[in-house]
């Protein structure tokens, strides 16, 4: 939702400007993608170990290359299906990367990441089905369904989770609840077409 409402003013204020660095220009879509990954593969290990700063800088630097490898892709235009595979890949790798960090720093919170990541995996399955149903309208890859919870929405829980581990149950259970809304909405809109 934040997406559909603040990806226009995020990209003309902070991601075009980068665009005309010499350097992003350069670099390759796929090596952002690497490096955010990489990035948001830190966030178990800082958590392990309970360096929550640490893993929330983790978590923000992997969105942001998340947001601008595909920029990238689109002003060099070498956008291609192999590209899209390897972002949303990397995009689950890290969300479930995030929620097994999230059970690292404390194991009784087992069956809370289960839902989560329960949740997250039918969520994504109904996004990519109605994807590939829906004719493309949109720069990206394929038809773009937006949700009640989106990438942005998940990092902020998965920020708040972080920052505030003595309120980790009631927003896993809020965002898994956010979570199988968003997914149960998006079918329903699809099959009222």
């Amino acid at each position: 939702m934040i997406d559909s409402y603040f990806r226009s003013p995020y990209q003309k204020r902070i991601i075009h400007p980068l665009l005309k660095w010499n350097f992003i220009g350069r670099v390759s879509p796929a090596l952002l993608t690497l490096i955010g990954l990489l990035f948001g593969l830190l966030v178990p290990f800082f958590l392990a170990w309970h360096f929550s700063f640490l893993a929330l800088v983790a978590l923000v630097a992997s969105g942001f290359l998340d947001t601008l490898d595909g920029s990238v892709a689109r002003s060099q235009k070498v956008t291609s299906n192999r590209g899209a595979v390897f972002d949303i890949l990397a995009d689950r790798a890290v969300e479930g990367g995030v929620i097994l960090g999230l059970y690292f720093y404390d194991p009784t919170r087992s069956l809370l990441c289960l839902l989560m990541m329960g949740s997250i995996l039918l969520c994504i399955t109904s996004f990519l089905v109605v994807g590939v149903f829906q004719a493309n309208t949109s720069e990206k890859s394929f038809h773009y369904s937006p949700g009640l919870i989106e990438r942005a929405e998940a990092f902020i829980f998965f920020s708040l989770m972080i920052l505030m581990p003595q309120f980790f149950t009631v927003l896993a259970i809020l965002f898994v609840t956010l979570v199988l809304f968003t997914a149960a909405l998006r079918t329903y809109q699809f099959r009222s077409q």
